[in-house]
């Protein structure tokens, strides 16, 4: 007897739904904030106001869930990059990625740092997906020569993230060119010929 293939549409219709809300919220999020009603997000995902609260009853869900998906595109993008460029140029757009996904970030950061629960498991969560994707890389990248090798993964994900922090009078820019500065450094000491 046939299996009816309506529960798996039923499962693709709302994954499709999750990742539409996903990505109207990171919209929204950026230019209205996290508090934006939840019509504006619903209104851009093409989804009612009930599909937004049976997959994220609380706002702090919606917004952690956007935080996650961010990490994990950049966290998938290292093996990618890795196939398709050079090691030093793989780990430079990389470190862009991670400086975009930081900018985002910006603007979630009120409501990251509001001190809700919902939020506490999100800076391991960071370390855990992203760490790894970075230190493949990184040690490609030393292992050709193109950059020093003394330098971990974790420690460059934190001065990425303190040079990305938002300057009075300055815009993400900023902080992008000052990243550049370091990329730059890690070139400094690289040891070059090396197979």
């Amino acid at each position: 007897m046939p299996q009816d293939p309506t529960p798996r549409r039923r499962r693709a219709d709302a994954r499709r739904n999750v990742d539409a809300l996903l990505e109207a919220a990171r919209s929204v999020f950026d230019t209205s904030g996290v508090d934006a009603p939840a019509k504006q997000i619903t209104d851009l995902a093409g989804v009612g106001v009930g599909t937004l609260y049976r997959h994220f009853p609380h706002r702090s869900d919606l917004v952690k869930a956007v935080v996650e998906s961010g990490i994990d595109a950049v966290a998938e993008a290292g093996p990618a990059l890795g196939a398709a460029f050079e090691p030093a140029e793989a780990l430079t757009r990389w470190i862009d990625r991670y400086v975009e996904l930081l900018g985002t970030k910006r603007g979630l950061a009120s409501a990251l740092h509001s001190g809700d629960p919902a939020f506490a498991g999100l800076p391991d969560y960071f370390l855990e997906r992203l760490e790894p994707a970075l230190s493949a890389l990184l040690d490609a990248a030393a292992a050709q020569g193109a950059v020093r090798g003394d330098i971990g993964a974790e420690e460059l994900l934190h001065a990425v993230a303190q040079l990305c922090r938002p300057v009075p009078g300055r815009g993400p820019e900023h902080g992008r060119r000052i990243v550049g500065v370091l990329v730059d450094g890690l070139r400094c000491g690289a040891a070059p010929g090396i197979p």
